[in-house]
């Protein structure tokens, strides 16, 4: 049900004038009457977003830490969405932060509670923060394990239950299994090679149980970047077979974080071709009464397909990082073009395989989705043209992953040709207040932009600490500091540096210490701040973790957060006429800046961050040094 503005219109004033009016009372008044700061930076961010809205415009607002650009947004992003009748878009930049907008206590719940302001406020995750039914059954069937028994006795009785859907409620979601590790996860959660489309459980699945859910938001529906922009890429091919897009139209999108809307964006356009599912997937078609023809084609495309892994295997690069490069042969290429040769065949083998119905109407349906998945990712391949490629484990098994190198084009097309306001939030959007950076990685031509400092006065709360050791000793070096029992946060660059850490970390300091990907992330995040953890060790929470007060008293950053050596960023330096200028210090110097502003949220925290650089790294000081936001102190 649509609900009323919060504040009244009338004849002689616009919706803006009015907004605007209204705005002004409650930040200059009512809540600081209810013990909120009064920061001119929040007010004038929030009438920066009115401006925006009101020209349908693009708008980098870069502000500093402790501005309170919730706040900022949620006024005018709410009122916004009940003047137009469709809900607002606030699109956070990973799944851990749609969960920290909405806590107990965050701002949506403050808005409530000090204004009265009822928002309704719904979660739309990533699909694969949904438990698949069919990949359940199948772990279920093949593992023995407790976490698969939780799994079983947790799922409502009407999942399996024939009849009427009507009273199933939503379930599923990641965060309903906080012990579950992310890699048990995994196995049983969908993933991009489940067709959806045809599934015979569809109706009965967690996923579209919750779709449904927060499609009827009024006020806000809140998505990380990553699911926002797989809407954006499936919004077509799902309007033409006749199905509702991921999310429901929107009035305006606020990007939380929008400075890794670029890799959300690449995330979103890439193909993969995984080693064994096709293999099992033709497998289970292989029934009796199938002709002779398809089954000589099917078994023809697995032997090629096969080949063509462990060519690709040959053709790898040697490297430790998690995406292999791959120097493709002559050998290789023509493996590929002979398996779309077999997939082609393949395809008109099944018309007439649909026309003797021995092959069971789902499993045909879903091998041709895949099957036309599968010749897409292979015709790129092969093609060699822009196209970024390598080899990762994904899901248990070896995986091509396939990803356009410019998106500016696509995200000119889908997004910022349709005239939605779009604000771009984030503390760190311009490099020393100059945003081309991310505007040209975008392809953004047109738009407003402003940056306004942290109200904070650092030089009275924190201190900023240089360790330059070699890079043996920083283990030895975290052990030490974290002997006084202060709430530590540790930032690493990849999960590789994370778990080299975590192999050189005494097995008495590891008992105190958790670790990103051994349970589900929120709920390490609430032990942490609830104080069971005392020492948390991330790769992934450089942006968006608000853990105010004693939560959080010491931030360490174990290495420069420079870019990784892999083929997404190798193609970037490839096409970058100063590849260290323009790619990597920029990415680093964004990244740093973020992950310092976890310590400081409140005007009330304080604490100390520590930053190890090794000889390599020590000679980056001169470029870091200058956007600290205290004089360092170095070790």
């Amino acid at each position: 049900m649509r609900q009323s503005l919060p504040f009244e219109l009338s004849k002689e004033k616009s919706f803006f004038d009015s907004l605007g009016d209204w705005m002004g009372d409650v930040l200059y008044d009512e809540l600081p009457e209810k013990g909120f700061e009064c920061r001119d930076e929040q007010i004038f961010m929030a009438y920066q977003i009115e401006q925006a809205l009101k020209e349908k415009n693009v708008l980098f607002a870069e502000a500093g830490v402790g501005t309170g650009k919730t706040i900022a947004y949620l006024l005018p992003a709410v009122s916004y969405a009940r003047y137009t009748g469709k809900p607002a878009l606030i699109a956070c930049a990973d799944e851990t932060l749609i969960d920290q907008l909405v806590k107990e206590g965050g701002d949506v719940h403050k808005l409530r509670d000090h204004l009265g302001l009822n928002i309704d406020v719904r979660l739309a995750k990533s699909r694969d923060q949904y438990l698949c039914i069919k990949r359940f059954e199948e772990a279920d069937r093949q593992l023995e394990a407790d976490w698969i028994e939780d799994i079983a006795d947790s799922m409502p009785d009407g999942v399996y239950a024939h009849g009427s859907m009507i009273a199933l409620q939503p379930y599923g979601e990641r965060s309903d299994y906080p012990m579950i590790s992310d890699d048990e996860w995994q196995m049983v959660n969908y993933n991009a090679l489940m067709q959806c489309a045809v599934c015979d459980v569809r109706n009965r699945c967690g996923q579209t149980l919750h779709r449904a859910y927060y499609r009827k938001s009024t006020d806000l529906i809140i998505c990380s970047q990553d699911f926002l922009m797989e809407h954006l890429a499936t919004k077509e091919s799902r309007e033409r077979e006749g199905q509702l897009p991921l999310l429901p139209e929107v009035s305006m999108i606020v990007l939380d974080e929008g400075h890794l809307l670029e890799y959300a964006a690449q995330k979103a356009m890439t193909y993969k071709v995984q080693a064994h599912t096709i293999v099992n997937l033709l497998e289970r078609l292989m029934v009796d009464g199938v002709r002779e023809r398809t089954l000589y084609a099917m078994e023809r495309l697995q032997d090629d397909h096969e080949l063509f892994f462990d060519q690709l295997r040959e053709d790898l690069v040697a490297s430790e990082a998690d995406r292999k490069r791959i120097e493709k042969s002559a050998r290789l290429l023509a493996l590929g073009k002979r398996l779309i040769a077999d997939v082609e065949q393949l395809l008109e083998e099944f018309v007439f395989e649909s026309e003797l119905y021995m092959i069971p109407e789902y499993e045909l349906n879903m091998a041709e989705e895949f099957l036309e998945h599968y010749v897409a990712s292979l015709r790129i391949f092969v093609a060699q043209g822009d196209a970024v490629d390598w080899l990762e484990e994904a899901d248990g098994e070896e995986t091509l992953v396939i990803m356009p190198r410019l998106i500016t084009e696509v995200l000119e097309e889908t997004l910022f040709a349709k005239k939605t306001p779009i604000v771009f939030s984030s503390a760190t959007l311009s490099v020393k207040k100059d945003f081309s950076y991310i505007a040209s990685s975008l392809g953004i031509d047109q738009y407003q932009s402003f940056s306004v400092p942290s109200p904070f006065d650092y030089e009275d709360v924190m201190k900023i600490y240089v360790h330059e050791l070699t890079q043996q000793n920083k283990a030895a070096k975290v052990e030490e500091l974290l002997r006084d029992g202060e709430k530590t946060l540790i930032l690493f660059k990849s999960k590789q540096a994370m778990n080299a850490f975590k192999s050189q970390l005494s097995m008495m300091a590891r008992l105190t210490v958790a670790f990103e990907g051994d349970r589900e992330l929120s709920a390490i995040v609430r032990d942490f701040q609830d104080g069971t953890v005392q020492t948390f060790c991330s790769y992934h929470l450089w942006e968006g973790l608000d853990l105010p007060e004693e939560a959080l008293t010491r931030v360490i950053i174990f290495d420069l957060p420079f870019p990784p050596h892999d083929p997404l960023f190798d193609a970037k330096r490839s096409f970058a006429q100063d590849a260290f200028k323009e790619v990597e210090l920029p990415f680093m110097l964004l990244r740093l800046q973020q992950g310092m502003g976890r310590l400081i949220r409140t005007s009330n925290d304080y604490g100390d961050i520590h930053i190890l650089v090794n000889e390599e790294e020590s000679s980056m000081r001169q470029y870091f040094e200058d956007i600290l936001a205290v004089e360092p102190i170095i070790k």
